[in-house]
């Protein structure tokens, strides 16, 4: 007799989404310099009906929450784990600023490691999808 197959946590994660008829969950990823075009995608996600989480500070713009080198610091180190989190809870990373050469260059290793398959080789937008269920499409800005 086999085993019951135990459901893996992002497995678990999937299920749930379709239980309660989740639309598709989109992370925007990239260089906070690109602020301005994270927020057109964010809008060009949210009105095609795609939940959207991206980052929500920039630390490299001056405020008092950040003002102290020290607590910047240990701020930043907390702001990048919960967007490892928000990758993790995405159905799909759109990646702003990305060369087509290195799909993870702007993420700084936030994005999941191995080999990436490029599906559409065109320069707007280049499509590639990870071994893993996580789909990326990266938009090739100015930079």
């Amino acid at each position: 007799m086999s085993s019951p197959h135990l459901l893996t946590p992002e497995e678990k994660l999937a299920d749930a989404k379709k239980l309660l008829s989740l639309p598709r969950i989109v992370v925007i990823c990239g260089p906070t310099r690109f602020m301005t075009e994270m927020n057109e995608a964010d809008l060009r996600e949210t009105t095609a009906g795609r939940i959207v989480v991206k980052p929500g500070c920039d630390l490299k713009s001056p405020h008092e929450l950040w003002s102290d080198p020290g607590e910047a610091e240990a701020l930043k180190v907390r702001l990048d784990a919960l967007h490892r989190a928000k990758i993790r809870l995405a159905d799909d990373v759109l990646v702003v600023n990305v060369r087509p050469s290195s799909p993870a260059h702007g993420a700084r290793g936030h994005l999941p490691s191995g080999p990436a398959l490029c599906i559409d080789g065109s320069l707007s937008p280049l499509r590639v999808k990870s071994e893993g269920t996580s789909e990326f499409v990266s938009l090739l800005l100015a930079a």
